[in-house]
């Protein structure tokens, strides 16, 4: 029996330009930090009292005698990936803190803590590095999903860090150091709140990539690059956080963001935006692709109350930063 256990992320600066269509041409990064909201994989061998070989469960049900037959595409392209057999018997569980298509990264979070079991139950060690990598081929060049290169990199190894994607494929994580004092008041200022409206990421992802040569998002992938550059040296590489500036940052974020695809915000969400700097808050960004899910929000403590208030029909998630990545948490041959 093994269980993986992957964090959850949230993303602040440098979305958009993670995607390899971008960053094999140009500069990319992205600022983001994993939550103590994780995705477990429990995994075991299936005992052969069955007439399949194959039972997995996450929202649905399979059980199948054959690889081939799996219709869940990550744990299918994982397994062939992996080059396991037929005849290699095992049960499959997923269980989640939050739900899918919210925008915290959750598909590519699955594939990380599935690969990070898998190489487990074969006693292979694998690198934080070669983790992330692995997810990335296997959504990228397996699932054929037009997806970013970030999350699966900030599932693996944790923390709060500045992620940058090479010309070469190559990526770096650079860990941003800050006091317990500052992670703290950043957790306490921070609002997560749930929208209740789920989206397809990858719906959204291929017209944001479809968009990539137009000239107007490149102004404006341009525009997050540098973003991401003046937040790292006036935000996080100063000693004390001003979460005035953070917000304001977030707000451009938010707007360079919306250029990128018509798909990323709607009047229902621009609503609630607007809703929320009427009660106080510094600034906010949708979580992930956009159309939905989750919104960060920045909101001194002393205007909270009546922020939530205004909010009370959405749900608020409290979290804490995580610096841990991806981790086994259990694990017995028995």
């Amino acid at each position: 029996m093994i269980i993986s256990r992957t964090p959850f992320r949230i993303s602040f600066f440098g979305g958009g330009t993670d995607y390899p269509e971008w960053y094999r041409e140009n500069k990319g990064s992205v600022i983001s930090t994993t939550i103590d909201k994780y995705c477990y994989i429990n995994l075991r061998s299936l005992p052969p009292f069955f007439n399949y070989n194959y039972r997995l469960r996450y929202f649905k049900k399979e059980e199948v005698k054959k690889i081939s037959e799996i219709k869940h595409p990550s744990i299918r392209e994982c397994l062939k990936f992996m080059d396991f057999k037929n005849n290699q018997r095992l049960e499959i569980v997923h269980s989640a803190d939050l739900p899918a298509l919210s925008g915290l990264g959750s598909s590519s979070t699955f594939t990380v803590s599935l690969l990070h079991a898998l190489h487990t139950l074969r006693n292979e060690n694998i690198t934080k590095k070669q983790l992330a990598m692995e997810a990335i081929h296997v959504e990228r060049n397996l699932i054929r999903e037009k997806v970013g290169s970030q999350d699966q990199t900030a599932a693996s190894f944790g923390g709060l860090n500045h992620i940058v994607f090479e010309n070469n494929g190559n990526l770096k994580v650079n860990n941003i150091f800050f006091s317990k004092e500052d992670i703290v008041k950043l957790e306490e200022n921070s609002i997560l709140l749930f929208t209740g409206l789920q989206r397809k990421a990858n719906l959204i992802a291929k017209d944001k990539v479809k968009n990539i040569k137009r000239h107007k998002n490149i102004n404006s992938l341009n525009e997050i690059s540098k973003l991401t550059d003046q937040a790292l040296e006036e935000i996080f590489f100063k000693k004390k956080i001003d979460f005035k500036k953070f917000g304001d940052a977030l707000k451009d974020q938010w707007e360079l963001k919306k250029k990128l695809s018509e798909k990323v915000s709607n009047y229902q969400i621009d609503q609630i935006f607007s809703e929320a700097y009427s009660k106080g808050a510094y600034g906010g960004k949708i979580l992930g692709a956009g159309g939905g899910g989750f919104i960060l929000f920045l909101v001194p403590k002393n205007k909270q109350q009546r922020f939530l208030k205004s909010f009370h029909k959405f749900l608020q998630v409290p979290f804490r930063i995580d610096n841990t990545g991806s981790q086994i948490i259990y694990y017995s041959k028995n």
